[in-house]
């Protein structure tokens, strides 16, 4: 029941890969639902329509897995499946319907080898010697046992060289084929060779009465009837359990079974009633006697059926599935003893690098122990030649040491009298160290005595250095004096250059006062005899007048009063006298200024007096002026004496 299962389960694993469009493992449930009734019909048990849509209901909209229908059809459908209730050829017919469809593609030229129906017949063949693996395959062996079968049955004989071609040029199908791959290259013709497509179809048909109906073997023979005792001849097909018996080759009228047993057996005969080529088959309930064409095919019909009785005593149903088991069994005894010899190889392997390795090992070893012995003679000459030449090296330091004993014998002698001096020797220095520890300690006394003073003049560096810093800080304080003194008379020179040039402004003044006063007596002259212009003259020569003393009047405030009112700040008390004088002449100056406006007023009244004015004023500006360079003349005297007077200091501060 378990090899029917199985059988069953590669064909609807066809199926349900045919209906997995997106090939994603998954199919709709609507499919499945009409594959299953499907299958229930051909397989005649009853269909429950409810049942998938039961199983699945957690998962309504999603499609099914291969796995999730496996509990499904294993529930509802193979376990209700009863060998014998129904056309396995059927069966098979639906699953090839759905996935031709999809996968068996026709050679592209239109030149098919295959029919339809022989197309059918090699995917059952397939199906029943692939391997129980997922997705399904058939591996080489399977392949050359199914077309030598196949050539057997056209009357050809097997060229194994295309196969050999297909798989060298395909490495990837060394561990097997699809059933598409196979029918593909069976079509494109390089199997067949020209064959005619009949006896193709013929000798596939044979080849799958044979494997999958279990026809151990089909043919005319003659038959002696029961009641009659007349002879007939009759299509007979033999099967594991049953011989069978037909009118005509065509198999529509059964004429009857031979049940085969255990119990059953087959004999030879000898040839009677014009009958040759006779045997017989005997069961518990008759014997059944039957003539051949010939003593081949007597032969032929005699070893299937002892086959067939064979197999029913083993307990066995099919020939080609134990055949099968026993190329499997055959082949992965072949695998294990490929892998055993591959693992015996691989160990030799290992064992032959292992003793390559210990005589490389042993060699270098001998090579070791040969320089070690190389090495041990060479260290036996060397320690002893080492050993005479210390023999000889000490035969000299023995006499050396004869003649130094003897040396030392006088030496000690020599010692002696030298050790005597010593001795004298020893007592003058003890005498000489007492005169140096007196020595010693007038040095140390006198080093004190040194320290002492070195620490006092220390005392008085330190006092100097002291003296020396408030001296460089006086230093400091008369060149911060020097330079603002130097400050002071550069203002000063500036002031006496301003007062220079306001002298010779003045004297410039003076001048065109005297062109004035010239102008002033021809004035004068002419007012004496033009009396009616005299008022208009006056106005005129008062606004040149005023004019002309504007720039020189003692009250007038210019820059230079202020650089010397600056001057006046920055310096001794010895310039503030000579400010103060230049102040009382500035008073006189501003004290005289009624007066002379006075003499303007009365010029203005009587034209007459206009010359005695005019000299009034000449005599004023001169007096004026007088002063004005004698101040200066003073300052600058002054001004040189303090330069004569800040000369020591600077030298001294050099």
């Amino acid at each position: 029941m378990m090899e029917l299962r199985n059988e069953l389960l590669k064909s609807i694993w066809y199926a349900f890969t045919a209906l997995d469009v997106e090939k994603s493992g998954k199919v709709s449930k609507s499919q499945l639902k009409v594959l299953s009734h499907n299958l229930c019909t051909v397989l005649h048990i009853p269909h429950d329509p409810v049942a998938l849509e039961e199983h699945f209901r957690d998962d309504d909209d999603g499609p099914v897995s291969s796995q999730g229908y496996m509990p499904y059809l294993n529930k509802y459908i193979l376990d209700k499946v009863e060998e014998g209730a129904f056309i396995k050829e059927n069966f098979d017919e639906l699953c090839w319907t759905l996935t031709a469809k999809k996968n068996y593609r026709h050679d592209k030229n239109g030149n098919c080898t295959l029919s339809d129906r022989d197309a059918f017949r090699l995917w059952c063949l397939f199906n029943f010697l692939s391997e129980d693996k997922y997705p399904l395959v058939m591996v080489p062996d399977e392949v050359e046992y199914l077309l030598k079968k196949i050539c057997t049955d056209m009357n050809m004989e097997w060229c194994a060289g295309e196969l050999d071609d297909f798989f060298s040029q395909e490495p990837l199908q060394q561990n097997g084929i699809t059933v598409w791959v196979f029918l593909e290259w069976v079509n494109s013709g390089r199997f067949t060779r020209g064959t005619e497509k009949d006896t193709v179809t013929m000798a596939i048909q044979e080849v799958y009465q044979e494997i999958i109906e279990d026809v151990l073997k089909q043919g005319y023979l003659w038959k002696k009837g029961q009641l009659r005792r007349n002879w007939t001849e009759r299509w007979f097909i033999l099967k594991p359990s049953i011989l069978s018996y037909y009118v005509s080759e065509d198999r529509k009228e059964k004429k009857g079974s031979i049940p085969l047993d255990r119990n059953c057996c087959v004999e030879i005969l000898s040839d009677r009633d014009g009958k040759r080529c006779m045997f017989c088959v005997k069961t518990p309930s008759r014997t059944y006697e039957m003539s051949a064409s010939d003593t081949k095919q007597r032969q032929e019909w005699t070893t299937a059926i002892q086959t067939a009785i064979r197999l029913q005593a083993e307990g066995k149903k099919s020939l080609h599935k134990d055949l099968k088991q026993k190329r499997h069994d055959q082949r992965a005894l072949r695998e294990k003893q490929k892998a055993a010899k591959e693992e015996e190889l691989q160990r030799l392997k290992q064992l032959q690098e292992e003793k390559e390795r210990k005589l490389q090992e042993l060699e270098l070893l001998k090579e070791a122990q040969r320089q070690a012995e190389t090495l041990l003679k060479e260290e036996e000459q060397r320690r002893k030649q080492q050993h005479e030449e210390m023999q000889r090296a000490l035969e000299i330091q023995l006499r050396q040491a004869e003649q130094a004993r003897a040396s030392m014998q006088a030496e000690m002698v020599l010692k002696e009298a030298e050790a005597d001096r010593q001795k004298k020797r020893i007592r003058e220095l003890e005498d000489m160290q007492k005169l140096l520890e007196e020595a010693l300690h007038a040095e140390v006394t006198a080093r004190q005595e040194e320290e002492a003073k070195r620490y006092a003049q220390t005392r008085l560096l330190s006092e100097e250095e002291d003296k020396m810093k408030a001296l460089m800080q006086l230093k400091e304080e008369q060149e911060e004096l020097i330079i603002k003194t130097q400050r002071e008379k550069q203002e000063l020179r500036q002031e006496m250059e301003s007062k220079s040039k306001i002298l010779d402004e003045a004297q410039q003044q003076l001048e065109e006062v005297r062109v004035n006063r010239q102008r002033a007596d021809q004035d004068v002259m002419a007012a004496q005899k033009k009396l009616r212009q005299a008022s208009s003259h006056v106005k005129h020569w008062n606004v040149q007048m005023n004019r002309l003393m504007h720039p020189i009047g003692p009250g007038d405030k210019r820059p230079s009063c202020s650089v010397g009112s600056g001057f006046r700040g920055t310096i001794g008390g010895q310039k503030d006298g000579r400010v103060k004088s230049l102040g009382k002449s500035e008073e006189n100056d501003n004290a005289n200024e009624p007066g002379k406006e006075n003499l303007h007023r009365s010029l203005s009244n009587s034209p007459s007096n206009a010359s005695s004015v005019v000299e009034m004023e000449t005599t004023a500006l001169n007096g004026q002026l007088k002063r004005n360079s004698m101040e200066s003349k003073k300052s600058v005297h002054r001004a040189s004496t303090e330069d004569q007077e800040d000369t020591p200091t600077e030298e001294l501060m050099r």
